[in-house]
Formats: C-alpha cells, structure tokens, sequence
C-alpha cells in the first residue's frame, strides 16, 4: 500500500503545502468525529492527532522519495470497560485508510475465542482466516491477556500469538493490530510475551470518566435518540451516577447506557398509565426526574434485574 504512494517521487525543490494535504486527506473529518463522540480523553485524542500528524508527513516525505521503512502503528488501549477503546479503534482505520496505510479501512473486533481453537489443529486455520478478514484494516482483540494461558499446559493460545507475531511483522503496511483490556493484565502479558511488546508502538491509555463528564455523554446518548431531561431529571442524574459508579461493575459509559435504557422503560411506563390524557411531543421526548429516581440504586443501592437478595 504504502508504494503506491511513493511511486511518483518530486522534485527536491518543489513546494509542500501542508495544509493542502491535511484538507485533502479528510482526516480532520474523523477527529472531530472522535471529539463529538467521545467526551474528555484529552491525552487520547492527543495522541491520536499525533499519530495521524506523523503519518501525514510521512505521506509528504515520501512524495520526495525519503522512505524510512512503514512505520510501526500496532496499538495498545488499556482501560476500563466503556471508556471508548472500541471507537477511538474504530475512527484509527479510518484515519489509516485515508492517508494510504491500510487498503480498506474496516475494523475487526475479535476475542479469544474468535482466534484460538479446542483442539489440535483447530488454532492456526481460525486465528489465519480472523486475519484475512482484517487485512487492510485493523484488528481488535479484546481482552488479549487470555491469549496467554501458561497455566495450561493444552492451551493453543501460544500459537495463536505466534501467528499473530508473525503477522504484525510482515504485512505492517496493510494491517494494524490493537490490542486492549485492564493495564494491570495488559502488563503482565506483555512481561510473559517479550515479542508482542516489542511490536506495540503505541500505548494509550483510556481513564475512566467523572461524574460532570458521565453527565455529558448521558445527554450525548439521549439527543441521538431524541431525548431529553427536564431540569429535576438532570439534577436526579447527577445524583444517580456517583452512587452507580460506588457499585461493582460500573463500566463507564456502558453503564450510563443502560441506566437511560431503564429511565426510558420508565418513562414509556409512566406514559401508558396516564393514557387517558393527551399527550404532547414534549411529554413523548421528556425524562422526567421520577424516570431516574425510579432505579434501584437511590433505593437500594442494588442495580435493576438483580435478585432481591443479592447485590453485585
């Protein structure tokens, strides 16, 4: 991918215009993309415009004919579940696919259990088809420390991650491979596996939200549904949250969307039993504070569809 565009080499003296460049490429696009979708991440997004600096002007250096080999764009995103790993990934192949790194610019998501196999000979032909699928894109594999299970001595998880060694260094023109889970796994993995390490360019790592930003991405999520919160839901909200995110398996934005999703349940409830008024396009598209407060978790400090005896 990456000869095509040093194939037309120019003249040492012509001109560069930068600027020219990045508004031809349409990576802008993408970044403010990311910036609408993800609230805060500032040390993210600034690596991300780094990143897409670099290859912008490694695009330009080529048209002079200075090649200094593909560079290497494997990734690490380390985090807490719903701290927007998977879009950031996501708008990464697009920006990769338009400055000419990768051929298509897709994404494929995978887990172990998409890459390693039961059985004998089962690992090699499913983890070599995941990436054909990703070739020309990026592929993502969650949670990559269970790849590495040393205390099973039948487990194909090594194999799999010497394919994907094998991979990474010789097709890093045309496929970028993320990897991501908790830091504190992600580490030990990369302590057991030298050799994946020492293909990871870039680490990233995604911290978990505050309570004022939590607020912003639930309002985010409720406009793109044509939602909104009246100004005691808002208030029941920043209430809710602190509390949520005291319980265990809080997982950030994820856990925010879930929340909205029962506060709608309730509001739809709250609509059908007034049924016999007529209702407004404001009374269709309000969550009101009783949609909010209606959680278990101002009650009981318990999450909706838990056992009444149990709390996680």
């Amino acid at each position: 991918m990456l000869d095509a565009i040093a194939k037309d080499t120019a003249a040492p003296d012509a001109p560069v215009d930068l600027q020219a460049e990045f508004e031809a490429s349409n990576i802008d696009e993408v970044l403010g993309k990311l910036d609408r979708e993800l609230v805060g991440l500032k040390p993210v997004k600034t690596r991300i415009r780094e990143i897409a600096a670099l290859l912008l002007v490694d695009r330009l250096r080529r048209k002079f004919g200075l090649v200094s080999g593909a560079p290497t764009l494997h990734m690490n995103f380390t985090g807490n579940p719903g701290t927007g790993k998977t879009t950031v990934a996501l708008r990464m192949a697009e920006i990769l696919h338009r400055l000419g790194y990768v051929r298509e610019g897709h994404m494929v998501a995978v887990t172990r259990d998409d890459l390693v196999g039961q059985y004998v000979g089962h690992t090699a032909p499913k983890t070599r088809e995941v990436i054909k699928r990703a070739m020309g894109g990026v592929l993502f594999i969650d949670e990559a420390y269970y790849l590495y299970k040393p205390e099973n001595e039948r487990d194909y998880g090594q194999e799999s991650i010497e394919i994907l060694l094998q991979c990474m260094e010789n097709n890093r023109d045309d496929l970028v491979v993320i990897l991501a889970g908790y830091k504190d796994k992600m580490d030990r993995f990369f302590n057991s596996n030298p050799g994946m390490r020492s293909r990871i360019a870039h680490h990233l790592d995604f911290p978990d939200y505050g309570v004022g930003e939590l607020k912003s991405i639930a309002e985010i999520m409720l406009a793109e549904q044509n939602y909104r919160l009246s100004e005691a839901a808002a208030k029941a909200l920043e209430e809710y949250l602190p509390i949520r995110m005291r319980l265990p398996h809080f997982s950030n934005a994820r856990s925010v969307r879930n929340g909205l999703d029962r506060a709608r349940l309730r509001q739809a409830n709250r609509l059908f039993t007034s049924r016999d008024r007529v209702l407004t396009k404001t009374d269709l598209i309000t969550i009101e504070e009783s949609d909010i407060r209606g959680s278990r978790v101002f009650a009981e400090g318990k999450l909706e569809g838990e056992p009444e005896t149990k709390a996680r």
